[in-house]
């Protein structure tokens, strides 16, 4: 019985496309035998028993094909698109990441929601690149009027009370804020290409990054020119493929060869590829980074341990154990293809909170992709992430996920599933788990030669 929890903390659009999903699930088990009948969703808690069934229905691409299901598809589409467009009535920006713009009119005064609300909403869509982006300037008032004013005060006048509750503070933002610039590296800017507006979108990382963990300008080169570039295959220094992916040490040795040598591999990649700028650029700004910080130790280390030094380390360590939850499950047959060498999660941390993050498969199609046309591209090409047999996962994020690879407890990955397409519906959950399995596995050097020289080819034949 395949049992799908919609939280009720999801974003909307995830909630619309989690339905859609279960009720495939539910229309293709009633199909296929009595055995399934009584499979159920959860919804907020409640179970809701589907026991309708329509006849004729075959499998299209992975899809149970009908005009019913169609039908439905388009009006969960227009549903989402309607959300998205500034232009329709029924569009609603980001302003907050724990609420829902729908909802603020019932939580707020109807003094504070009119005269405080509205008018920042729309000072802020003139600011943001994009009117749904509030939440972006919103996000950058609260780092600029909490984080950099708390660690200033740090260096004028330190407390190790005042140190810990600052670091608590940065490692509650680090996942929103590194979401966030994840947008801002891809897209050239969260904010309008205006006056100062765009001068300051262009100098605040320099400032808020370092206090975040991150290196200046190293997430840009590592991620858009580097990881984006080699997709998780054989040159890409963040690849699982030459690893157990439910191996401890092999996860052990992967982190630890970025936490302690990526400013010498990201360089040295750059110079084997021919790209001596880039090799050059990120040099200088990871040890310039390391620099400031050295000297910075030397002269008051205190406040500089609780600033800089523990959220570099912490943010290290958790983009590695991101990284591998979102590629350590890879196909055999095609472990070039987006579609089998990423996953997609539609969870409360990493889409609520995180930009959409889950939507890993629809990022890697296209990296300059808006945060929140994920979803609608995913329901709108539904029928060939199935055909393509990718994996979606709900109610658990990556961070779980490589828990649980670690673990080796793939009966719970296995429940999490939200099997798109006859192929997976089918399946047992034993079988689920045993096809997670098979995805952990190391490839041998041969295989990789062959399988991605054989995918170079054909993306040469393209070209």
């Amino acid at each position: 019985m395949d049992s799908i929890i919609i939280s009720p903390e999801l974003p909307p659009n995830d909630v619309l496309l989690l339905r859609n999903l279960s009720e495939d699930i539910q229309r293709c088990q009633q199909n296929t035998g009595p055995s399934t009948k009584s499979s159920a969703k959860k919804s907020s808690g409640k179970t809701v028993n589907n026991e309708s069934s329509a006849s004729g229905q075959e499998a299209t691409n992975g899809t149970i094909g009908n005009h019913v299901l169609a039908s439905r598809d388009e009006s969960d589409l227009t549903s989402m698109r309607a959300v998205n467009d500034p232009t329709h009535k029924d569009f609603e920006p980001s302003v907050f990441c724990t609420v829902d713009f729908r909802d603020l009119s019932s939580r707020l005064h109807p003094v504070i929601y009119k005269h405080i609300l509205l008018p920042y909403v729309k000072w802020a869509q003139n600011v943001a690149r994009h009117p749904s982006d509030v939440i972006m300037v919103t996000h950058l008032i609260l780092y600029f009027t909490t984080s950099v004013p708390s660690a200033i005060w740090l260096y004028y006048h330190f407390t190790y009370i005042h140190g810990f509750i600052h670091f608590i503070m940065q490692v509650y933002y680090v996942g929103t804020y590194t979401l966030m610039m994840h947008q801002h590296i891809h897209g050239g800017g969260v904010l309008r290409k205006t006056s100062w507006v765009h001068l300051f979108d262009i100098t605040f990382p320099y400032i808020t990054d370092p206090l975040m963990g991150h290196t200046w300008n190293s997430y840009y080169y590592h991620h858009v020119k580097h990881h984006h570039v080699e997709g998780n295959g054989p040159n890409d220094l963040s690849s699982t493929i030459r690893y157990q992916r439910d191996n401890i040490w092999h996860f052990l040795h992967y982190v630890g060869r970025f936490y302690v040598l990526i400013w010498l591999d990201l360089p040295i990649y750059f110079l084997r590829n021919d790209r001596p700028t880039f090799a050059l650029k990120t040099a200088f700004w990871e040890l310039s980074n390391y620099a400031v910080i050295l000297t910075l130790f030397i002269i008051n280390s205190r406040p500089t341990t609780f600033v800089f030094l523990l959220p570099l380390m912490l943010l290290r360590a958790g983009l590695m154990i991101g990284n591998w939850g979102q590629h350590a499950l890879v196909d055999a047959d095609e472990p070039d293809s987006d579609y089998r060498s990423s996953i997609t999660l539609i969870d409360v941390p990493s889409n609520r909170y995180c930009f959409n993050d889950g939507y890993h498969t629809s990022h890697h199609l296209n990296p300059r992709r808006h945060w929140r046309e994920h979803p609608v591209h995913f329901l709108a090409n539904k029928g060939t992430y199935s055909a393509e047999h990718a994996l979606v996962f709900h109610n658990i994020d990556y961070l779980e996920i490589t828990v649980r690879l670690l673990l080796r407890d793939y009966a719970h990955l296995a429940r999490c599933l939200v099997p798109i397409g006859e192929r997976q519906i089918r399946l047992t959950m034993e079988q689920r788990a045993d096809m997670l399995r098979r995805c952990t596995r190391r490839f041998t050097e041969d295989e990789i030669t062959e399988k991605f020289a054989v995918a170079a080819k054909e993306k040469a034949k393209v070209k």
